[in-house]
């Protein structure tokens, strides 16, 4: 089984927010394997899916995002989930332009709430991550402004690609497809 984990926050008021960026992916991979993402297990949202060849629950949790550890924490006991081999963290990251993606192996919170109570609660800072940039945005409670919308919703049909490859192709084919630099005589054409 692997988790797959979009942080944010519970409520109407957060939806189309900066800080929501991961439960819109989590949403939009549900959406394209026919599921709603509604099951309350774990103090989350969760859904059971099939990708590729992997079981995966997805999960929204229903903590606000600075206690997003607990539910995390909760669903990896509940599922024996390994960590470093079966978690996939999706999330908003300031230090990233608007419509930036990358994924990582490890590392430290770097300042996000979220993440650092992740990494708190289970104790390790060994587990996928696929970081959404959003800066400058500095308003990470307000929604996206609407000429911000196609470059948000571009970057999180990339990001539910993302998991997708991870999944089907492996975290190293997806750390080379997703993390390049854009070339510039690509852009040209």
């Amino acid at each position: 089984m692997k988790l797959i984990v979009g942080l944010g926050n519970p409520g109407i008021e957060y939806q189309s927010t900066p800080h929501n960026l991961g439960f819109e992916v989590i949403d939009c991979l549900a959406n394209e394997c026919g599921v709603e993402v509604r099951n309350r297990l774990g103090r989350a949202l969760t859904a059971r899916v099939e990708i590729g060849s992997e079981q995966v629950l997805l999960a929204k949790p229903e903590t606000f995002m600075n206690l997003s550890g607990l539910s995390v924490a909760e669903l990896a006991a509940k599922y024996e989930i390994k960590p470093e081999v079966d978690l996939i963290v999706i999330y908003d990251e300031l230090d990233l332009p608007l419509g930036t993606l990358r994924i990582r192996e490890r590392g430290s919170s770097a300042g996000h709430n979220g993440m650092k109570s992740i990494i708190q609660s289970l104790g390790t800072q060994e587990f996928l991550r696929i970081r959404m940039g959003i800066s400058p945005e500095k308003k990470i409670l307000k929604p996206f402004r609407k000429a911000q919308r196609k470059t948000v919703d571009e970057m999180i049909a990339t990001a539910t690609e993302a998991v997708e490859v991870i999944l089907k192709e492996g975290r190293a084919a997806a750390m080379n497809r997703f993390n390049r630099k854009a070339d510039p005589d690509e852009e040209k054409d």
